[in-house]
């Protein structure tokens, strides 16, 4: 009887059901956490999607989502299909119907958390937008891990193998980690560790030999510039995954790589760029190849360290309302500046090469980047499962959109065969950089020309 009910109060708010199995009357109705998630994740979709959402085409794609997922777990039966409503609550409650419907059908072969799930993941399908997805709360958590990064054991040294001795190189240490605390620098060798060689380790091996319990203890032998040092014990400390690496290249070119746009990493772009300053940077090579982007307000940050003011990007909502964000007066003083991209420079990444290529304080350098002119905002969900829905677009200072098209660099270099990143003699798209550099650096330590009818020497 509460099963009638709950029909006749859909048909009297517009919602007409074409057809219902019998058996599905005495199916339970949904816990109140899937009905508000089901809800919820309607609701945004139909209010922030950035274009026009039609009802119907959401409650048909539920019902295709459905429907295959069944097939998908061998199990027969037809769910009902519904008109959709003027009123958003009589939608919600035939996408409701629907689970339990299919539910029905399944009986305990699938739990119902598991079709609500499917069911949202439906309602998200329905704008075919690839970045319009339900996020499972696995899924919500690695993308916080991936943006904001984790927190493990160890020393805080970034390692690569070194192809000419097959040692572990340092190709960058933590701030104020152990590792930097004890002065291990970046481009040291780690020839030992424990007193064993790791000539020929592989990076996992070394990883978990550095790594560790909080407190534990570990010995390392460095060798810099040819010379074995005395073994060095770190004792391990928790260690916060960082997203900006950085180095000094010849000539006193710094050089930053941005591996993603989290939360922490304008701050630590901020403590990167005022350690080359303090070690006489003249110029800087930002490296954005490969980065997939990350946060919006992450972008701007970056962005304001280079350009000292005017707009970084507007976003552009289903409404037409533009927003305009503008640098934070945090830029550094003014020098050369190359950005690298390529083709996986994507979102965040391509605000902050737009920024710089409108507003001219750098050069971009690369290949094509990638091409998402899309913002997507994240609805957490009550399980710790969440939506992920484009609620905007976005175009540079100049008024470029570059969804579908990317950026085209001021200067196009292909990406050379088996690149090793960040070495010069084995990465064309930085030695390009580093010329560029160079001739930047070149122009302004000239002379100033004379002036017409004046000579040169001394006057008295």
């Amino acid at each position: 009887m509460k099963r009638l009910s709950a029909l006749l109060i859909a048909g009297v708010l517009g919602a007409a059901l074409l057809h219902l199995p019998l058996a599905a009357a005495s199916t339970p109705t949904l816990s109140p956490t899937n009905s508000s998630e089901i809800a919820a994740s309607y609701d945004d979709l139909t209010a922030q999607f950035y274009k026009k959402v039609d009802p119907q085409v959401v409650l048909n794609s539920v019902h295709a989502t459905l429907q295959a997922y069944l097939k998908h777990e061998h199990l027969k039966g037809s769910i009902p299909t519904f008109h959709a409503a003027k009123l958003a609550s009589a939608n919600v409650h035939a996408i409701e119907l629907s689970v339990e419907d299919a539910q029905h059908i399944a009986g305990k072969k699938i739990s119902h958390r598991d079709m609500t799930y499917a069911a949202i993941a439906g309602i998200m399908n329905s704008v075919h937008d690839r970045w319009t997805v339900f996020l499972s709360p696995k899924d919500y958590a690695e993308l916080n891990q991936g943006l904001d990064g984790s927190d493990f054991g160890g020393t805080g040294i970034v390692i690569q193998e070194d192809p000419v001795t097959k040692y572990i190189a340092v190709s960058n240490v933590v701030p104020n980690a152990p590792a930097d605390k004890a002065g291990i620098e970046q481009d040291d060798l780690i020839i030992a560790i424990d007193g064993v060689s790791t000539k020929g380790w592989s990076i996992d091996r070394a990883s978990a030999h550095l790594r560790g319990k909080e407190g534990t203890r570990v010995t390392v032998t460095i060798e810099r510039d040819g010379k074995k040092l005395a073994p060095i014990t770190l004792t391990r400390a928790k260690i916060h995954q960082i997203s900006v690496f950085s180095k000094m290249l010849p000539g006193n070119i710094g050089y930053v790589a941005l591996s993603v746009f989290g939360k922490d990493t304008a701050s630590e772009l901020t403590t990167a760029l005022d350690r080359l300053q303090q070690r006489g940077a003249r110029a800087y090579i930002m490296d954005l190849r490969n980065n997939g982007g990350g946060y919006l307000e992450a972008a701007v940050g970056v962005s304001s360290k280079f350009i000292t003011s005017g707009p970084i990007v507007s976003v552009e909502s289903r409404a037409s309302n533009i927003t305009t964000l503008e640098a934070n007066d945090t830029a550094i003083p003014p020098a050369p500046l190359v950005v690298l991209v390529n083709r996986f420079t994507a979102s965040a990444s391509e605000i902050t090469s737009g920024a710089i290529q409108d507003s001219g304080v750098g050069t971009i350098i690369g290949e094509k980047t990638f091409g998402k002119g899309v913002v997507q905002t994240i609805y957490p969900l009550g399980d710790g499962s969440a939506v992920k829905i484009t609620t905007a677009r976005y175009l540079t200072p100049l008024n470029r959109n570059i969804n579908h098209r990317g950026i085209i660099p001021d200067i196009i270099v292909p990406e050379n065969k088996k690149p090793l990143i960040g070495d010069p003699s084995r990465d064309a798209q930085l030695a390009r950089a580093i010329q560029v550099i160079n001739e930047k650096l070149a122009t302004l330590n000239a002379p100033a020309p004379l002036a017409a009818g004046q000579a040169s020497g001394s006057h008295f």
